[in-house]
């Protein structure tokens, strides 16, 4: 089977399927919105930092199979240095990543036709938000359809925020499109799922979102890959006598359950436990400080530096309502931190309880508070517990990730798919 795949920003997880696919001769071509040359001269000119920022869009080895539509893209990336941000911060915005989204979708819907011509391919894969219209025109061609949702079925999000934002109202200001997607872009998302035939996720919580309607189709589920060089053993001892340092990554919001987080560390004071925060904040720094005045707050910084201020951490805390499976778990398990989650980040398989961290209920500062308690009254078992969180990690990887995915849609027997008008 050769499988045509559409994704605007080519995410890891979306490049380890296309690597996958390629590897075994099943790729037909990739729609998206940038791909970068690396041979391109001009490139010399670029500050080190914005040619790095350039070349992680581009699929070395893939480029004879790339199809770009960078116009609406490249808008979105340049209007906020402009200080034109408000133009890319909304669903309708002109060049809003919704925009980018719906613009490479219907774009490739009407280039399917052609596209068939040039060359055979019997499906497509797409992602949730930038399916709908590939997927109806799919169907008109007697192509087959994969559906990727890497995170949970906007139903039950829905219904976690919206729960959510009755119960810490004032963070309610934190959810953005949780709550506030219009109903023309939540009917696109069913439609995506009613017309696609296989559907591909990264873990059981996507897989118990899915409505019950949905579970006759194909799902395919593969955990994401963990950053490569983790599973190395820590030498160096961290200092027991400062406080714990719990680290939390992420963007700024209860949708991550950093109310609840702030809860709990207000349980403790600041010689016991120092929280750090490292994230883009959604509403004023005001809003935060006020919820807990202590926090510290680290801005944005290349990944190198992330590492680091994993590295100078002792715990990583990510209490989330609602996820897909969030990258960073594994990246912070990657440097030697022991995890606090919740299922519903999607990681349960991550924790070895009490061995790689612990397993909290959602919208429990007590409980969160409960295993920051533990971590201060055993010190000692931190460093051991870094080590097997690394090693455990090390087990996922992209490579298989990806291989997963292409082996079950190769053991699939997908269904036909008959002309719809």
């Amino acid at each position: 089977m050769k499988i045509f795949l559409s994704h605007p920003t080519g995410n890891r997880n979306v490049r380890a399927v296309l690597e996958s696919l390629d590897k075994v001769g099943m790729l037909a071509g990739f729609n998206t919105t940038v791909a970068a040359s690396e041979g391109s001269s001009w490139l010399k000119f670029l500050p080190k930092s914005l040619k790095q920022e350039w070349l992680r869009r581009s699929y070395p080895g893939l480029s004879a199979k790339v199809k770009t539509r960078p116009f609406l893209e490249l808008a979105r990336l340049a209007l906020p240095k402009l200080g034109l941000g408000a133009f890319t911060r909304k669903e309708h915005s002109l060049a809003g990543i919704d925009a980018v989204y719906r613009d490479l979708d219907r774009n490739f819907a009407r280039s399917l036709p052609d596209i068939l011509q040039e060359q055979p391919f019997e499906a497509v894969y797409a992602y949730e938000d930038g399916a709908y219209e590939t997927f109806k025109m799919a169907k008109h061609l007697g192509l087959k359809c994969i559906y990727d949702l890497p995170i949970a079925y906007w139903e039950t999000s829905r219904r976690l925020l919206l729960e959510e934002s009755e119960r810490l109202p004032a963070w309610s200001v934190t959810l953005g499109g949780g709550i506030e997607d219009s109903p023309e872009k939540l009917r696109r998302k069913t439609k995506e799922l009613e017309l696609a035939d296989v559907v591909v996720g990264p873990g059981s919580f996507v897989r118990n979102s899915l409505p019950e309607w949905s579970l006759e189709k194909k799902i395919i589920m593969s955990p994401f890959g963990s950053p490569e060089g983790g599973g190395s053993v820590l030498k160096i001892g961290k200092d027991t006598n400062r406080p714990l340092r719990v680290l939390f990554v992420g963007s700024m919001g209860q949708r991550k359950g950093l109310g609840d987080l702030f809860n709990a560390v207000k349980m403790f004071g600041p010689d016991e436990v120092e929280l750090v925060i490292l994230g883009l904040p959604l509403t004023s720094m005001e809003f935060y400080r006020g919820q807990l005045a202590t926090f510290i707050h680290e801005s944005a910084r290349p990944h190198h530096q992330v590492l680091e201020l994993m590295r100078s951490c002792d715990v990583f805390c990510l209490p989330s309502i609602v996820e897909g499976r969030a990258l960073v778990m594994q990246e912070a398990m990657s440097q030697g931190l022991p995890l606090i989650i919740t299922e519903n980040t999607g990681g349960a398989d991550l924790v070895q309880d009490g061995y790689t961290g612990f397993l909290v209920p959602i919208r429990s500062p007590e409980a969160i508070a409960e295993k920051i308690s533990w971590f201060l009254a055993n010190r000692s078992a931190i460093p051991s517990m870094g080590n097997l969180a690394m090693q455990h990690a090390a087990t996922y990887s992209w490579q298989n990730y990806g291989s997963s995915i292409v082996k079950q849609i190769n053991e699939k027997k997908l269904p036909s798919v008959y002309n719809h008008v």
